[in-house]
């Protein structure tokens, strides 16, 4: 069940093409006042309206934390990416973008989100134009997500954060939960830092070595054998990714990762959500108590949509990731001076800053 409060969602779209077995929907959440609406188009068997609609919100956050003229959206189409062909999947995608023409892209400019990419977003672009959308190929002119923006900014976040958890980065061990666009990147930079990578997980389960894993090792070994798992060494379930012995935890693909009753089995002194809602406000709540340093996903995931709004304005790919560094480098401290000086978790802190800055533009929010 969708919640309506005092700013948005404005407007739900829900669109069907029996013809080709397309089903799906956008969410407007809040617009009027901000902009477009920005958020990606992700298609999983399972995807609600109440998901998109949470998601959207997040978007409505993250896009004004790093002050860009967007608004927050956001899309899903109901389909099993592991099930279709690439020409069934085409022809999906075409539809819902064919579908979606009333508000793409004038009120709404979609995005890659979970399984989709720049081969969707070209599809997308073919139909409604290479405004409707950003992460396209670069032959339409866009800055593919492929190139790890949203991994990236992950990797700033975290060095920031790590001073306010009294870590040193380089010292420090990382878990990360994903091996996807958002993992890879984010583990490719916090190596490169000198973070010590000691366990990754995808769909099939953990890999785990508390010496370290080589990065290069270990995606040649994914890219050929379809999971981190192959890598060698001692093997554990997805789900125990939490409970690995750390200092940080990147969270980096599903949503709802952890629940209240996972508190007490994560080890790590610190998270930085890479994922959207990996968890509630309340079990953040419950970390913040517990002296475990939370950097809120609006706030540490934003590269994404940083690089979508270089793109959307004719930037490049160097001003690309120097815009990403700079917004979520000031960002994180902002976030996390405020926490600190009110005596608030992040998440709030993050909050108070949004909020506030949504109600000066927003034209029919209320506080």
């Amino acid at each position: 069940m969708v919640e309506f409060d005092n700013f948005g969602p404005e407007k739900i779209l829900q669109v069907y093409n029996p013809k080709v077995g397309m089903r799906g929907f956008v969410v407007l959440d809040c617009v009027t006042g901000l902009g477009p609406g920005k958020g990606g188009i992700r298609l999983t068997p399972s995807v609600t309206i109440d998901e998109v609609a949470k998601l959207a919100r997040t978007m409505t956050w993250k896009n004004t934390m790093a002050d860009l003229p967007f608004g927050g959206a956001k899309a899903g189409i109901i389909g099993d990416d592991r099930k279709i062909s690439i020409q069934r999947k085409k022809e999906i995608v075409k539809a819902f973008a064919k579908a979606i023409s009333s508000v793409c892209p004038k009120e709404y400019i979609a995005g890659p989100d979970m399984n989709t990419s720049e081969v969707e977003m070209g599809w997308v672009a073919e139909v409604l134009g290479k405004k409707a959308c950003t992460g396209k190929p670069k032959r339409m002119g866009g800055i593919p997500h492929e190139l790890g923006s949203t991994g990236f900014g992950v990797s700033m976040a975290a060095k920031v954060a790590s001073k306010y958890a009294n870590l040193n980065l380089r010292n420090s061990t990382v878990a990360i939960e994903g091996f996807g666009n958002v993992g890879l990147f984010a583990a490719k930079h916090l190596s490169e830092i000198g973070a010590n990578l000691i366990a990754v997980s995808d769909s099939r389960g953990v890999i785990y070595n508390k010496g370290g894993l080589d990065f290069k090792k270990l995606t040649k070994v994914k890219k050929e054998k379809g999971t981190v798992t192959a890598y060698g060494g001692k093997v554990l379930n997805s789900k125990e990714i939490i409970s690995v012995d750390c200092d940080i935890l990147i969270t980096a693909a599903v949503p709802d990762l952890i629940k209240m009753g996972d508190v007490n089995k994560v080890k790590a002194k610190m998270i930085v959500e890479g994922s959207n809602i990996p968890m509630t406000a309340e079990v953040e709540k419950m970390f913040y108590k517990k002296g475990v340093l939370v950097v809120p996903d609006f706030v540490a995931n934003a590269g994404g949509v940083i690089s979508s709004y270089v793109e959307w304005k004719g930037g490049s790919v160097k001003e690309m990731f120097k815009t990403v560094e700079n917004k979520i480098v000031k960002n994180t401290k902002l976030t996390l001076e405020m926490a600190k000086k009110k005596r608030i978790n992040p998440r709030e802190a993050a909050l108070m800053i949004t909020k506030e800055r949504v109600l000066k533009k927003c034209k029919n929010c209320r506080s």
